[in-house]
């Protein structure tokens, strides 16, 4: 960008070859059907993903193997079976720079190691069900740079699991908490009544009955009497992992200002 934007200070292309060639950047085709954002991690922040659910093996080998990404790269719902018939397939390097995460059903792709950044997640779960829906919110955490402390299995059911892991993440000057739990989905609304601190909720489809597919957790997760917790979509823990990020991204933002000022 800056080697284009020199160009046209220097009179060599003219605004037009400028707006082309930047458009070029930030654009990859891959067929008719593939358009890759290649700036997205400079843009806004967050560790680039590709969403494989809905995607054929074909175009999926073919991104994979041919992304420009800048740093780092999240293949996200990518089962374990599916992994496994993909991966001979894939790019010798791809395959040298690449770690599969079974239970999170992500494969990362990383040029460089990330960047290790201020800021701590707390990732808590009702359930053992709930667990890869929280490793996905890890994964992509720690993708960014960020520290993360999962406790899992401590809700409701047994609220006395719950009480002294809040306090421990307190100690550890945690700076965002992030409550999983299916069922009727009351761990978000306990620890956003306890804790100072800024609460992502995310239902998932872990029930049965009028629990089941995770609708009965999203409604008492928005509908929730403890103020201020933010809820995703139901099984979402890349979003809530993003939405973490960017706030973590934010208070990085401000103490750099600060500091230069």
């Amino acid at each position: 960008m800056k080697n284009i934007l020199k160009e046209l200070i220097d009179g060599k292309i003219s605004i037009s070859d400028a707006e082309d060639k930047l458009k070029i950047m930030q654009i990859q085709e891959m067929g008719s059907h593939v358009k890759f954002d290649t700036m997205r991690e400079i843009r806004v922040g967050v560790p680039e993903a590709i969403y494989s659910q809905g995607k054929t093996d074909e175009d999926l080998i073919n991104i994979i193997n041919n992304i420009d990404f800048t740093k780092h790269l999240m293949i996200t719902r990518l089962p374990e079976e599916r992994f496994n018939r993909i991966k001979y397939q894939l790019n010798k390097n791809v395959l040298k720079n690449g770690t599969y995460y079974k239970e999170a059903c992500i494969l990362t792709i990383n040029k460089t190691t990330p960047k290790e950044k201020k800021g701590t997640v707390g990732i808590i779960t009702a359930g053992t069900a709930d667990v890869p829906i929280a490793e996905e919110a890890r994964i992509t955490i720690e993708q960014a740079g960020y520290k993360t402390i999962p406790t899992y299995d401590v809700g409701v059911a047994g609220i006395h699991r719950l009480i002294d892991k809040i306090t421990y993440l307190i100690d550890k000057k945690t700076d965002i908490i992030i409550t999983i739990a299916g069922m009727e989905g009351a761990l978000p609304s306990v620890v956003a009544g306890i804790v100072d601190i800024p609460v992502v909720a995310v239902p998932t489809s872990t029930g049965y009955g009028v629990g089941e597919k995770g609708f009965t957790a999203l409604f008492a997760m928005l509908q929730s009497c403890a103020p201020g917790i933010a809820t995703m979509n139901i099984d979402n823990g890349y979003g809530a992992g993003i939405y973490s990020v960017t706030i973590l991204n934010q208070i990085e933002k401000r103490i750099k200002d600060m500091t230069e000022q």
